[in-house]
């Protein structure tokens, strides 16, 4: 049989990251660079692919960061993965954010039940809640965007000791710490392609692959309602 070939790519926040599973070997790249994905994800999968002396024709699929984050880094991964998957005629698996930060807090951390939150700007958070299942960070609920009061009013205090990854954490901290008995701060702050590639094999293997033209992302607030800040995404 031969060995699965996944590349992963993300710019949904402010790092940027590339990463490649070959079998059971990973190759990565990662940086945290604001407002600079466009000139570094691409020497990224470059350095990859040499890393593991493949082309870009040997891959099996390209997974991406769908999103939650930045509306362009969002854009920005999922143009790129699109180029690529069209050059490859490969399929795409676009896979969440939160759910790879999660995944890193599993990989980082040993944590088992993981809260993520993303500043979304605006005074609300991107959120989600995972726990760990045969090694993957499964999604409890829905991943949602909100305001951080409502969504404690809403989620309610979980028992125990539990891990909180993102800079929502950092932002409204004292108001998310109402989400737990006890939080745990990750060292996860950002997500990373590496953390991708578990989630991206179990839905390759699950068949959730799709068509380039049907890959598409995840915003949770509405690009109509959307008011751009001064400087910011």
């Amino acid at each position: 049989m031969n060995e699965l070939k996944i590349l992963a790519v993300d710019t949904a926040t402010e790092a940027c990251s590339a990463a490649l599973l070959v079998g059971d070997k990973l190759f990565s790249r990662w940086e945290e660079a604001p407002r600079d994905h466009t000139r570094k994800i691409l020497p990224m999968v470059q350095a990859v692919l040499e890393d593991a002396g493949i082309s870009l024709s040997d891959l099996d699929a390209i997974a991406f960061g769908r999103g939650p984050g930045s509306f362009t880094g969002v854009r920005i991964g999922i143009g790129v993965a699109q180029g690529l998957a069209f050059g490859a005629g490969v399929p795409l698996i676009g896979i969440s954010t939160l759910a790879a930060m999660a995944q890193g807090a599993y990989r980082l951390d040993g944590a088992e039940q993981v809260l993520t939150a993303i500043d979304a700007r605006m005074n609300e958070v991107y959120f989600g809640r995972y726990e760990l299942i045969d090694g993957r960070m499964q999604l409890v609920g829905d991943e949602v965007v909100s305001d951080p009061a409502a969504l404690v009013d809403a989620r309610g205090k979980l028992a125990g000791r539990v891990t909180c990854v993102g800079t929502g954490f950092e932002t409204y901290g004292e108001i998310l710490s109402g989400l737990a008995d006890e939080l745990a701060v990750s060292q996860v702050r950002f997500p990373a392609a590496e953390d991708m590639l578990p989630l991206a094999r179990t839905a390759w293997l699950a068949g959730e692959a799709v068509p380039v033209e049907q890959a598409t992302p995840v915003y949770l607030r509405d690009k109509v309602t959307w008011k751009k800040l001064p400087g910011r995404e």
